[in-house]
């Protein structure tokens, strides 16, 4: 890509506060970007060949909106944890295994969409993101969901295609939780730990395609209460 068609997309982000450059091969986060730290609100750099976020990143303090999807990011800086008003961060189809603990200060952070990338564990460390709204962790190799797991604050947790075979009771004590997405995962029938169809806030529980069969779930424990719970989110929004 030329220098000056890189030097239009600058001049625009610097009016616009959105810098857009994806499915243009860049092999790293392109350094001009350093000139509009002051400036920039939007990042979206998808569908490129980019290996490493370069430290500078911290510096983008009114950056909102963080997309770096379908690259080839294997770690993340800590410097990341600098951008405080980040409210979306965007790493699908990357080849990260874990994240540095400087995500946990992402305070203003709403949606964090980590689907397709190489996770075996379940990430720790996002308690402390009370802002949390969305935890995308589908299509990784996650098997296991721990007790951490109660302190996170997200409405929606998706865990559709790892390959899941534990559950923690612990997920029942999410205190915003409404939908938890499990298909396509591992779980047997009595890995569904009752605590979440008793006593959770879980309106909407998805097993498709695990160890057992979906109308089973009304042989567990509690599953009369669950129902309420779905049928009164479902009324909410017809």
């Amino acid at each position: 890509m030329g220098n000056s068609a890189l030097k239009a997309h600058l001049e625009t982000s610097q009016k616009t506060g959105v810098f857009q450059l994806t499915g243009k091969g860049l092999q790293e986060f392109p350094e001009e970007l350093q000139r509009l730290t002051g400036n920039l609100r939007t990042v979206d750099l998808s569908n490129n060949k980019i290996e490493v976020l370069p430290a500078f990143i911290g510096s983008f303090q009114q950056l909102k909106s963080l997309t770096i999807a379908s690259n080839k990011l294997t770690s993340l800086p800590n410097d990341i944890g600098k951008l405080k008003k980040l409210e979306t961060l965007v790493l699908n189809g990357n080849q990260l295994q874990q994240l540095p603990a400087a995500v946990g200060q992402l305070k203003a952070l709403r949606t964090l969409s980590l689907s397709g990338n190489q996770f075996r564990e379940f990430p720790g460390g996002l308690g402390t993101l009370r802002q949390l709204d969305m935890l995308d962790l589908s299509k990784n190799h996650i098997q296991a969901v721990p007790a951490g797991v109660a302190e996170l604050q997200a409405i929606e947790i998706n865990l559709n295609q790892n390959q899941i075979s534990a559950l923690s009771p612990e997920v029942s004590r999410c205190p915003r939780l409404k939908v938890l997405r499990l298909e396509e995962n591992c779980l047997e029938l009595p890995s569904i730990p009752s605590s979440i169809l008793t006593s959770s806030s879980v309106s909407l529980l998805s097993v498709e395609g695990n160890l057992f069969e979906v109308k089973k779930l009304r042989d567990l424990e509690g599953y009369e209460k669950y129902m309420e719970r779905f049928t009164a989110t479902k009324k909410k929004f017809t």
